[in-house]
């Protein structure tokens, strides 16, 4: 998974079990923007609740762009510009990440989804949307689409994490839920350092909650991005966050997931779990091909596309292969009966 902006490397190293590998083969000399150093437009969700939302371009048509687990709308920094040349294209800070206020506890599909349709009508989008979901985010803009799918127009979904995997790769699943353990712990830790205001210690220990400068960025949005990395909230959300994606990626797709004749376009990473065990490897990949052409079935419009030279950030490494699906997938929705 991309996280935010800021030098979590060790966060990403310590979810690299539990997810697919974060480390990008692409290009990634393109730097992350200052502009992510402030907040764009803070929406009202009401109860003292807002959400951060970053808009850019014009048209008829407005795509919806939706990051990943613990991730903010810095990862779409390189296909933002690129969809805001031809639609109106639209990315935010889901509760508790980024300048987006914390939402209330746990932090599963269902708070998401309710968060997600709340921002659309406060902010006045113009459904229906192309919405675009990279790894969780897959998940949110599926349940999205199912709940309300007259707000959709198109999905196109960036390396939809497997699901099921204990049954492909019995040996990863075993080793994952006791490495969740100690994980949890870590981040247990971080969240108490954080509400101690102590993550800034010279404790070796807490230095490892926040990594880094990232090299991508500016010093300013460096020292923005640990400030809010710092916070309290930040950690409640993430730990929520992790906890539920265990039993959401336990389970297989549902059944019953159909979104009818909605475009939909599966874009699949080449190198997803290059850094898996070889013992798991090939199970890995057998759970990620089965959920993904699941994805793929629940509608009559859907596609799945073999992205080379990716890793499972295809917005970072790719941006220009995210682009041209959104586009594809703009025109599918435009040419599809009314």
């Amino acid at each position: 998974m991309y996280l935010k902006a800021s030098g979590a490397l060790l966060l990403a190293a310590m979810f690299g079990q539990a997810t697919a590998t974060g480390a990008s083969h692409g290009t990634t000399s393109q730097r992350i923007p200052d502009s992510y150093a402030h907040e764009a437009k803070l929406i009202d969700l009401g109860q003292g609740r807002y959400l951060n939302l970053r808009c850019s371009g014009s048209g008829p048509q407005t795509i919806l762009l939706e990051a990943g687990a613990v991730a903010d709308s810095s990862t779409w920094y390189k296909v933002q510009p690129l969809l805001a040349a031809h639609a109106r294209v639209c990315a935010y800070d889901r509760a508790g990440f980024g300048f987006s206020s914390e939402g209330p506890l746990p932090r599963g599909l269902d708070a998401d989804v309710s968060d997600l349709h709340a921002l659309i009508q406060r902010a006045g989008l113009a459904t229906p949307l192309v919405m675009v979901g990279h790894s969780l985010g897959s998940n949110i803009v599926r349940l999205y689409a199912s709940r309300y799918p007259t707000d959709v127009s198109a999905m196109v979904l960036l390396d939809p994490p497997a699901q099921d995997i204990g049954r492909f790769a019995p040996g990863w699943q075993k080793d994952e839920d006791t490495l969740s353990v100690q994980r949890f712990a870590f981040i247990r830790q971080c969240e108490a350092a954080a509400e101690k205001h102590e993550l800034s210690s010279a404790d070796p220990k807490l230095s490892q909650c926040l990594g880094g400068p990232d090299p991508l960025a500016s010093a300013k949005l460096n020292a923005v991005n640990l400030a809010l990395m710092s916070k309290p909230a930040y950690w409640h959300t993430v730990l929520s966050v992790l906890q539920n994606n265990v039993e959401i990626f336990k389970q297989p797709v549902s059944k019953q997931e159909t979104h009818g004749s909605t475009p939909l376009i599966v874009l699949s990473a080449a190198s997803t779990y290059a850094d898996a065990l070889p013992r798991d490897r090939k199970g890995l990949e057998e759970a990620r091909a089965h959920t993904q052409a699941q994805i793929v079935a629940t509608s009559s419009s859907g596609t799945l596309v073999h992205v080379a030279n990716t890793s499972h950030d295809i917005q970072i490494d790719q941006p220009g292969a995210v682009a041209k699906a959104v586009m594809q997938a703009m025109v599918m929705a435009q040419r599809a009966p009314k």
